[in-house]
C-alpha cells in the first residue's frame, strides 16, 4: 500500500527531538480527549485504548494522559471540534488533514500556507481508511503471525512490521497480534493513498516539504496524510 511509511517515519524522527515533544503531546492529548467522549474506561472504549497506546509510544507522561481523559468532564474546558480538511499541495499532491480545534478560524489559514483547500470528496477518493499497526518484530515467521491474526497486508519497514487491516477490524487484529506474543508499538486508523503522486522537481519537492513542516507546527492539526512521493534529493 502507498502513502504510509515515508511521512510517518519523518514525523516519528522529528518527534524524537525534545523541542517537538510538547507539540506532539498536545496533539495526542486532543485525540485522547475526543476518544474519551465515548467513555473514559479504555477497557470499554477501543478508540480511547488506541489513543492511550499511541501516547505511551510517544513517552507521554501518565499525568498528561489522565488530564486529557478528565477533560471530557471539565465544564470549563473549551469544546473541541473534529474537522477533516481536503487540500492540494505543490505538484498536485493530495492532502487529508485531520484537526481537533476549538476555533476553526484559527486553523484554516495555516492550511492555506502553501496549500489549496479542495472541495469535499475531491481528494478523499484517492485514499482508503485503514487500520495501521506497527509491530516491533521482523522476519517471515512474524509476518505469517500477523497475517494469521487477520491482517489484510503487512510488510517490513525500518526494522518493524507495518500491518494493514480493515478499519472495523483494527482493535481485533491488534489484540490477536498481542495474544500471539508480538509487541505492538502503535495502532491507529489512517488514510492510506491508493496511488502516489511522484514529485521529481527539486523546487516543488522543497515546497511540499515546507508545507508539511508548517502543518506539523500547528497544534490544532493532529494528523496529515499525503499521496506525495518525493523521488528527488532536496
Amino acid at each position: 500500500m502507498a502513502g504510509h511509511s515515508k511521512w510517518a517515519k519523518i514525523k516519528r524522527d522529528k518527534g524524537a527531538n525534545d523541542a517537538k515533544r510538547g507539540a506532539i503531546f498536545t496533539r495526542i492529548g486532543k485525540q485522547i480527549a475526543i476518544a474519551a467522549r465515548k467513555g473514559t474506561d479504555p477497557s470499554m472504549n477501543p478508540a480511547l485504548a488506541l489513543a492511550i497506546e499511541k501516547a505511551k509510544a510517544a513517552n507521554m507522561p501518565n499525568s498528561n494522559i489522565q488530564r486529557a481523559i478528565d477533560r471530557v468532564n471539565d465544564k470549563n474546558a473549551a469544546a473541541l471540534e473534529e474537522i477533516t480538511y481536503e487540500a492540494y499541495g505543490p505538484g498536485g499532491a493530495g492532502l487529508i488533514i485531520e484537526a481537533a480545534t476549538d476555533n476553526r478560524n484559527r486553523t484554516l489559514p495555516e492550511i492555506k500556507t502553501g496549500g489549496q483547500i479542495a472541495d469535499s470528496g475531491s481528494v478523499m477518493f484517492q485514499f482508503m481508511r485503514r487500520g495501521v499497526i506497527r509491530v516491533d518484530s521482523t522476519g517471515e515467521e512474524a509476518l505469517l503471525t500477523v497475517l494469521d491474526a487477520g491482517a489484510e497486508d503487512a510488510n517490513e519497514e525500518e526494522n518493524e512490521i507495518i500491518v494493514y487491516t480493515n478499519q472495523k477490524d483494527l482493535a481485533k487484529v491488534r489484540q490477536s497480534i498481542i495474544d500471539a506474543g508480538l509487541k505492538v508499538i502503535e495502532a491507529e486508523l489512517q488514510y492510506i493513498a491508493n496511488n502516489e503522486v511522484e514529485i521529481n522537481d527539486p523546487e516543488i519537492a522543497r515546497k511540499m516539504i515546507k508545507l508539511m513542516d508548517v502543518l506539523d507546527e500547528v497544534d490544532d492539526i493532529v494528523n496529515v496524510y499525503t499521496n506525495a512521493d518525493i523521488t528527488v534529493e532536496v
